[in-house]
């Protein structure tokens, strides 16, 4: 479908921000049976619109699609859900809530803290396999996506939640005006919104071009996420920046008409994003050019280390690293295998450039040169995990912001 229009001012003043060809869904993996079978790949083709300042790609795929059957554990990652437990910890001790709804809820990374601390709590989980998973924990689950009108259904059966969670989903919604009419429905008239999402000035700062997938149909400055808030009624308070996701923001909403004062972080936020050039076209100019720099060194080192003789495998399959592996043309030439924590992903191949996905024992016994970390924005926790490679001289690699070799 032809992008011809912003989803969330209708402005037709989109400009190109980057164009990454075309590619298979990232979280579309695929089983042994299905490798003779053909993919279909879809443009991946990043734009800015001028009015609003929204980052976005055409909505070419449905969450249906994705979502229905989900890849994604939130709880593989240790880091990940001890940020979930500190985040609990900090919420329910300032805002006392007795009821909190999380959007997208997952496994229960983070509604089990909620639980534990013996608060009422619903996660709504569109995904059945690993809502499941949260069941299994304990923690109330509903499998919905978020509608006004399910966020309507939700409050009429369990009442108005004092906190709604929503985090690295606000990006993963094509209807996204319907969404947050959908969090505003859910949330108390007096309560509060937390959203984490990644933040649009890391990404560009950082090159961080991989994070762009056909799951995240919209890229968020503080500028756009305001705007997107209030088109649901619900009015930005506070923002605080998060090192998740290699760059993530924190936005605090509550229900226009008991907001009250905005915080100071939020005009000290928009004023380094209009400083980076990110509220005007200055700080798009030059981000394809840098994302091709990516591409060229790491497709320099790979072809350099197989022509040594040496050899190169993956740890993790992220939806991420789909991205860089499918713009970059990586193949089993260069990369031997992937490894991944997650026991759904093994034994199946990456889509698009369909890469074997087996366990992380695998590294120990193979013994390879180098390891092509994906899930670079887990770096510290992964450089602790795969410690033991230097043990034969191996070394890690680091594809963003550029390349690095430790």
């Amino acid at each position: 479908m032809l992008m011809t229009s912003c989803r969330l001012c209708g402005s037709a003043d989109l400009v190109s921000v980057v164009d990454l060809g075309s590619t298979p869904p990232c979280e579309l993996f695929l089983t042994a049976g299905q490798l003779d079978e053909p993919e279909v790949t879809y443009p991946l083709h990043l734009r800015v619109c001028t009015n609003c300042w929204l980052a976005q790609i055409p909505s070419l795929i449905t969450p249906e699609e994705t979502f229905t059957e989900y890849a994604y554990f939130a709880s593989f990652s240790a880091s990940w859900v001890e940020h979930a437990r500190a985040f609990v910890a900090d919420a329910v001790e300032r805002l006392k809530p007795s009821f909190v709804v999380e959007v997208a809820s997952n496994d229960g990374y983070l509604l089990q803290h909620v639980v534990e601390r013996g608060v009422r709590c619903l996660g709504i989980e569109p995904s059945a396999n690993v809502g499941q998973a949260a069941k299994d924990k304990g923690v109330p689950t509903v499998t919905e996506f978020l509608t006004p009108e399910t966020g309507a259904a939700v409050r009429a059966e369990h009442g108005p939640a004092d906190l709604v969670v929503a985090n690295n989903v606000y990006a993963h919604i094509p209807d996204l005006i319907g969404f947050t009419e959908g969090l505003r429905a859910l949330v108390a008239d007096d309560g509060w919104v937390s959203i984490e999402v990644q933040h649009l000035l890391t990404l560009m700062e950082l090159n961080q071009y991989d994070t762009i997938y056909h799951e995240h149909f919209q890229y968020y400055t503080v500028a756009s996420a305001q705007r997107a808030l209030a088109s649901g009624g619900l009015s930005l308070v506070d923002v605080e920046l998060l090192p998740t996701h290699g760059g993530s923001i924190r936005l605090w909403a509550r229900p226009e008409g008991v907001a009250g004062e905005v915080s100071d972080n939020v005009a000290r936020v928009l004023t380094r994003e209009k400083t980076a050039g990110l509220h005007d076209l200055s700080g798009y100019a030059d981000f394809a050019a840098r994302v091709a720099r990516v591409r060229r060194d790491l497709l320099r080192f790979l072809i350099a280390v197989a022509d040594e003789g040496g050899t190169v495998v993956g740890y993790g399959a992220p939806g991420k690293g789909n991205t860089l592996l499918n713009h970059c043309g990586i193949r089993q030439d260069l990369l031997a295998y992937t490894v991944d924590r997650n026991p759904y992903k093994h034994g199946r191949y990456t889509p698009g450039t369909r890469i074997p996905i087996v366990a992380p024992e695998r590294i120990a016994q193979d013994r390879p040169d180098y390891v092509l970390v994906l899930p670079w924005n887990l770096r510290e926790e992964l450089s602790a995990q795969l410690s033991y490679i230097h043990e034969w001289g191996g070394r890690l690699v680091f594809p963003i912001p550029h390349l690095e070799v430790v």
